[in-house]
């Protein structure tokens, strides 16, 4: 691969993960990048570092620049491993770098690898000069774990966020003018399942920003492709994805054992493409967790389908239903639906499960016995259109 230069000075020396398919539960399809920067100045920086099994990949894309014994200082804007875990081989391989990070930060490098290193703790508003450019700091606890910061290279308008403003994708480019739209799907996937519990932290880090006044150029995130054509337009999205804004779209989520529920489904879609909403049918054998948890970023209503087994819910929705959980999704509205055949359960433990984490409920609920005939089908197409009016806001 050529080397990649951001501006003159700047280099991307990550790695790509053509292969990783699971990334915490989130499916990769396309696989990831650790991005990792390289700033040549009177003090030679490289800004994060990459998943250890990539190391010598990193090594070999700074030694094709300069020797990496040259880099004085390391900036760690985040612990997790995929960012952090060739720290340590970096640092033995180099000397006796400075490393820049957060308080935090120090306290969970000192943890995870139990090794001795040149640690200087960093707050926000802190310059640290480098020749002629300086590195500016910004603490962004949460965004997403608790020791997670920011660098900005004011001199060249360049902002290097580490996790926020990523994508997994793993592809030969490395800008994202060179992919075109398809960058702000996968930008709007990982925000959904990464970010969107943090929103309003994103929020207030975003305004934070906006009133330190910094033009941004470029945003170099930790994965993914980097911004360059226009950077403002994915802090744009973050901020309407953090606000809750959703269209009129409407998700039916759903398992069935043997079709009844998938009857339902079925016929319930029905009502809501008349009722002149925008919906999805997504089977959850069919569709990854986290690919409907994308759907459901920018989504009014989700009706929720299962039948009863074992007197519960479908294993599937339970899993789904826990991984939802952890991202705290906001302005939604929730209908149930369903099948059973000796005996109901599914839709009271679902509902249960919605009620402990204090999401709207619509109170009217689909049940059928057995097989759905022609009456309950057409049940089912006036309760989809029903919950459309609902969610909209037009009943």
């Amino acid at each position: 691969m050529e080397i990649v230069e951001l501006k003159k000075g700047i280099y991307w020396v990550g790695a790509i993960d053509w292969n990783v398919r699971d990334f915490h539960g989130y499916s990769t399809p396309t696989g990831t990048t650790y991005n990792a920067y390289l700033i040549l100045d009177q003090k030679n920086v490289l800004v994060d570092t990459v998943k250890a099994p990539f190391y010598l990949e990193m090594l070999g894309r700074i030694s094709e620049i300069i020797d990496p014994s040259k880099i004085d200082i390391i900036v760690s804007n985040h612990v997790e491993m995929d960012h952090s875990s060739s720290l340590p081989p970096l640092v033995e391989r180099i000397g006796n770098p400075t490393i820049l990070t957060s308080e935090r930060g120090q306290k969970g490098l000192e943890k995870h690898y139990n090794k001795a290193m040149n640690f200087k703790a960093v707050k926000t508003g802190e310059t640290f000069s480098i020749g002629r450019r300086s590195l500016v700091f910004v603490e962004a606890p949460m965004l997403h774990w608790p020791d997670s910061m920011f660098t900005y290279i004011p001199e060249d308008r360049v902002l290097l966020p580490n996790d926020a403003f990523g994508q997994h994708i793993a592809t030969c480019q490395r800008f994202e003018d060179e992919v075109g739209d398809e960058v702000m799907r996968h930008g709007r996937k990982y925000f959904a399942n990464i970010l969107w519990p943090l929103a309003p932290l994103i929020l207030k880090k975003i305004e934070e920003v906006e009133k330190m006044g910094i033009p941004i150029d470029i945003i170099g995130p930790s994965h993914g492709l980097i911004w360059r054509k226009n950077p403002g337009r994915i802090i744009q999205a973050y901020k309407t994805w953090s606000e809750g804004k959703s269209s009129k779209k409407i998700l039916v989520v759903y398992d069935t054992m043997w079709g009844s529920t998938e009857v339902l489904a079925k016929a319930i879609l029905k009502g809501l493409i008349e009722e002149g909403v925008e919906a999805k049918l997504l089977h959850l054998r069919s569709n990854h967790r986290s690919d409907i948890i994308d759907e459901m970023l920018e989504a009014r209503g989700i009706l929720l389908g299962s039948p009863t087994l074992n007197n519960g819910m479908f294993p599937t929705m339970g899993d789904f239903l826990t991984y939802m959980k952890g991202l705290k999704p906001k302005g939604k509205i929730f209908g149930l639906f369903g099948s059973y055949g000796w005996g109901g359960g599914a839709l009271k433990e679902i509902k249960r499960y919605l009620e402990q984490e204090k999401f709207e409920i619509w109170e009217k609920e689909m049940t059928v016995q057995y097989v759905p005939g022609p009456e309950e089908i057409q049940k089912a197409i006036e309760f989809g259109k029903e919950f459309a009016k609902k969610a909209n806001g037009t009943d």
